[in-house]
């Protein structure tokens, strides 16, 4: 295990980071698009499309499922999903949120000075689930 959980500071700037990166390409992509073709809806469209990837792209990270991208691209509240996702990535390994039903399986909770927390080696270390132990 070693590793101690980012601190507050340091979570929040990779928070603050990882929401920049998720949403900041599809408001400029969304600006070029009206720009070019005078049409303000397609700014909308292409920002929550880009919105919606994002989410898609966070969510198996953050106990989220991919479809939950759909609801990213939903005006607003996909740029408040992608704040919920990115402050819980920048956390990880560690997990400070209770794992679904499904991911129970392969998460663990910890004991002694990270009391509290969870940890999912699997979820976040890239490696293919394929020779994992499947639910029903």
């Amino acid at each position: 295990m070693g590793h101690r959980p980012r601190g507050l500071l340091a979570r929040a700037g990779l928070a603050a980071g990882l929401f920049a990166v998720a949403i900041v390409p599809g408001w400029t992509l969304g600006d070029l698009a009206e720009q070019a073709t005078g049409r303000p809806v397609l700014d909308w469209l292409v920002t929550c499309g880009w919105s919606g990837l994002a989410v898609s792209g966070l969510a198996p990270w953050s106990s989220y499922r991919v479809r939950d991208g759909l609801a990213g691209a939903i005006p607003l509240y996909g740029w408040y999903l992608a704040g919920v996702l990115s402050w819980r990535v920048a956390l990880l390994p560690h997990r400070d949120w209770e794992p679904r039903r499904d991911e129970l399986w392969r998460a663990r909770w910890l004991t002694g000075d990270l009391i509290g927390l969870w940890r999912a080696d699997q979820v976040t270390s890239g490696k293919p689930l394929a020779g994992s132990r499947r639910t029903r």
